[in-house]
């Protein structure tokens, strides 16, 4: 696989704490990268500065061999790389089509809120992402109508909506009921696989890491810990010490 992008030497800090310390880290095409490390330990500052929220103090990231540095987030979207929240950004008092119609209409230079989005190309373009991601069911629901899970994938179809080469994703399973997990990260993961869409995204549920990623990056204190696939991250001790919360016994066993 080719790198699709690449971070070097990337630092930044907030107060005196080091958010990133050097990070190096390529993506390479058509995989999907999990990010992993405890809270503060600088997940969501990459996701920041690789998407134009946050300007690195040193450091250089390109996409396709192209830097994009400096660049405002609309023009790296332009570029081919989209994102997702934590928190879904949705237009709540409109409709989950009219949402995606709208990153269509953005997308194609429109950026006046309604204005021309509900064009029948648009809609039906929208309605045929929704499709995509089981969402068709609510699609003339209202955001602010629909359960979190459903909330989830509607952000991450805005984004697609986009027509990403690479998307991220910061913790697209939070607030998500445990139950429903699992099935709404094997939706996302089919529709982006089909598109042939490269995925970074954080998470903290390790099922869903060793089960959906192809590498895993240990982030601890603004560095990557550690690099590989998920049978050997997971299984690292200081992985399992420092990350998942748990401690091997001598014997290999572990410990709560």
């Amino acid at each position: 696989m080719s790198v699709l992008l690449s971070a070097r030497g990337l630092k930044i800090g907030f107060g005196g704490v080091k958010a990133a310390d050097g990070i190096d880290l390529d993506v390479m095409k058509a995989e999907f990268l999990a990010i992993i490390g405890p809270n503060g330990a600088g997940k969501t500052t990459f996701i920041n500065m690789t998407t134009g929220y946050l300007t690195p103090e040193a450091g250089e990231i390109s996409f396709e061999g192209r830097t994009i540095i400096g660049l405002r987030p609309r023009r790296i979207v332009g570029l081919g790389i989209g994102r997702s929240f934590q928190l879904p950004q949705l237009f709540t008092e409109h409709t989950i089509l009219e949402n995606v119609a709208m990153a269509i209409a953005a997308r194609e230079g429109i950026w006046s809120a309604l204005t021309g989005l509900m064009r029948p190309a648009y809609r039906d373009e929208a309605f045929d992402v929704l499709e995509r991601f089981d969402l068709a069911g609510v699609a003339e629901r209202r955001a602010d109508a629909i359960n979190e899970g459903a909330r989830k994938l509607a952000d991450i179809a805005m984004a697609v909506a986009l027509k990403p080469r690479l998307i991220l994703m910061d913790e697209p399973t939070s607030g998500v009921a445990a139950a429903d997990k699992m099935a709404i990260v094997e939706t996302l993961v089919r529709v982006l696989r089909e598109a042939h869409v490269t995925a970074v995204f954080v998470e903290h549920d390790m099922d869903v890491v060793a089960r959906f990623a192809d590498r895993v990056a240990v982030w601890n204190q603004g560095r990557i810990a550690a690099i590989g696939t998920p049978a050997t991250i997971l299984s690292d001790p200081d992985v399992q010490r420092d990350v998942i919360g748990v401690q091997l016994q001598r014997g290999g066993n572990a410990a709560a």
